[in-house]
């Protein structure tokens, strides 16, 4: 009986904690960096961990690193967000040329793209600020 009574604590908890992050990311105005890094980090294991790698150093010549890039890192946002929804191909970055085509991903959702960014601009050893959905909207909008 008392594994029960812990089991349900445990589930009651992790639907509490749940539904904080969907409250904190539904306010209007209110970018929460934290709710948008922890989608982020999901959304990331499911659209970029097969090239980028699970620690942002992506395949040598074939996908590019995440991971300490000064191009993720830096205040060109729209560059980043323009890459997520064109995809790439033939890229040198950083005087490095990677031959896999990055595949364009229209299909994700302004916040999708704002929190998959923001993710991968916090992860490992980058620390950059957010990117928000107003930034990607924007983005989107200027490319129709």
């Amino acid at each position: 009986m008392k594994a029960i009574k812990i089991g349900v604590l445990t589930i009651a908890a992790f639907i509490l904690i749940n539904n904080q992050y969907s409250v904190a990311s539904v306010q209007p105005g209110v970018p929460n960096i934290k709710a948008s890094i922890a989608r982020g980090k999901e959304l990331y294991l499911l659209q970029c961990l097969a090239c980028h790698q699970i620690d942002g150093g992506g395949v040598p010549h074939l996908n590019a690193p995440l991971d300490g890039s000064a191009n993720v890192k830096g205040k060109d946002k729209a560059m980043l967000i323009k890459i997520v929804l064109n995809g790439l191909k033939g890229a040198e970055i950083e005087g490095e040329s990677y031959s896999n085509v990055m595949a364009s991903h229209k299909d994700l959702t302004d916040q999708q793209i704002a929190d998959i960014l923001t993710y991968v601009r916090n992860a490992w050893s980058n620390k950059a600020s957010q990117v928000t959905v107003a930034e990607v909207k924007a983005v989107r909008a200027k490319l129709k």
